[in-house]
């Protein structure tokens, strides 16, 4: 590591620990990617639920059904990991539960409808409190100034660990297609084989990652200190205007992100007449311009500001949309999918980066929470609203991903009106930390 990298770190913070920290976002990519956007969701619609006209909006469905048990649990669970240090342990038990029911979906075939949904409300809500969790590690391991570049090392190995599991499974799926094999039997052992990687590749964060928090409360006061300082966050909320501004912004921004990430597949069989082989090389490439994105840009925001480089890339995200739907043959579609890439990247990593910079010390883990909890709204509120315009139009998918692009507008609106600076000031004044520094 270069000096120049070391002086990104917080202090006494080891580089192994870093890569560490980063490695997670490497093992659970492959559950976003294969089971959430490129391969389970369009078995879901095509196969387990026989293309029935509402299996789009069961999708989204069994998606919103997860992120909303997320938004109910996440500040909960992050506040009584602040108050407990219990962040590592925490993360442990939320990894070993995405693991197993990601496996468990290996079962699922045509007509489980049921139990497919089941599994991925299980499976999705333990991914995404473990998100929320590693999330939480961020401003103990990085410099204030330094956020957007440490974290957008994460965001660029995690695309890279989604592009190893999708790898994987294309090079799996293209061998069993040529033995004749269907859907049916070639996805369940992609099941297994995103599992398995998010198993292996997870242990360097559970071996080398320091939980540096202390303890705030002993064990007979956990649960009523997680709910108090809840209130007192929701009461304090003034002081943070602009962090609450921001995580407004984010529920917005975040619906369109969402709704791409979850219907991606969905969109690139049913509007595009992609194979599954296709779609899954689509995806693997978008991997590879996400994995660019997400570092180059976490370079870019530490020059040139959180906010302005948000607003760069929602402004990506609308031009990635309006390209979507124009697009007739694969040529331009495959043009929008890469800038979809580095849009998401970017964007992704940026959000993240910019929760951090305007977190009270001491109190991330909670204010990650609340982070958590906007985004998962969003998770609830993009899909769900495509999914509901398919089934209302007979499946109009052009019509769908159009609406999805009101969701950056919108974001693009309240983000100007964000002072990271100013935001930043105010979460140090409120803890008797110093002054913030650089303008956002």
């Amino acid at each position: 590591m270069t000096e120049a990298a070391r002086s990104s770190l917080a202090p006494g913070v080891r580089p192994r620990e870093v890569w560490s920290w980063a490695m997670y976002d490497f093992a659970n990519s492959g559950y976003t990617t294969v089971v959430i956007t490129a391969v389970f969701s369009a078995y879901f619609v095509a196969e387990v639920a026989g293309n029935a006209p509402w299996a789009t909006f069961a999708w989204t469905a069994a998606l919103a059904l997860s992120y909303a048990l997320i938004m109910v649990s996440a500040p909960l669970i992050g506040a009584w990991a602040d108050a407990r240090a219990a962040k590592k342990r925490l993360l442990a038990a939320t990894t070993l539960g995405c693991i197993t029911f990601t496996a468990a979906l290996a079962c699922i075939g045509r007509g489980d409808v049921a139990a497919g949904i089941v599994l991925i409300v299980l499976s999705n809500f333990f991914f995404g409190s473990g998100e929320n969790l590693i999330a939480a590690f961020l401003p103990e391991i990085a410099e204030g100034e330094a956020l957007g570049r440490v974290s957008g090392w994460g965001w660029s190995l995690g695309y890279f660990g989604g592009l190893v599991a999708l790898g994987i499974c294309l090079a799996y799926v293209t061998h069993a297609q040529g033995q004749g094999a269907g859907a049916a039997e070639f996805v369940p052992v992609t099941m297994l084989i995103t599992a398995a990687i998010f198993a292996l590749a997870s242990l360097p964060t559970f071996l080398f990652l320091r939980e540096r928090a202390r303890p705030q409360a002993d064990a007979g006061t956990a649960v009523r200190a997680a709910f108090a300082r809840l209130g007192e966050t929701l009461r304090t909320a003034r002081r943070y205007r602009d962090l609450r501004r921001f995580l407004v912004c984010l529920v917005f921004y975040q619906a369109g992100i969402q709704t791409v990430i979850a219907l991606a597949a969905i969109y690139a069989q049913q509007a595009m007449g992609f194979s599954t082989r296709d779609t899954l090389l689509l995806i693997l490439v978008v991997n590879v311009t996400a994995a660019i994105g997400a570092f180059a840009f976490g370079h870019v925001q530490d020059r040139l500001g959180h906010v302005p480089t948000i607003m760069l890339t929602l402004a990506g995200w609308v031009l990635t949309v309006l390209l979507a739907w124009m697009a007739e043959g694969a040529a331009l579609f495959w043009v929008a999918a890469n800038l979809v890439g580095l849009c998401l990247g970017s964007s992704q990593s940026a959000g993240r980066a910019l929760v951090g910079y305007l977190s009270p010390p001491g109190r991330q883990a909670e204010f990650f929470g609340l982070w958590g909890l906007a985004v998962k709204l969003s998770s609830i509120l993009g899909p769900l609203t495509y999914g509901a315009v398919t089934w209302a139009s007979g499946g109009d998918h052009r019509l769908a991903i159009l609406i999805t692009g009101s969701y950056f507008l919108i974001g693009m609106a309240i983000v100007a009106g964000v002072d990271a600076a100013r935001g930043r000031a105010a979460s140090r004044a409120a803890t008797g930390g110093g002054e913030a520094g650089r303008s956002g």
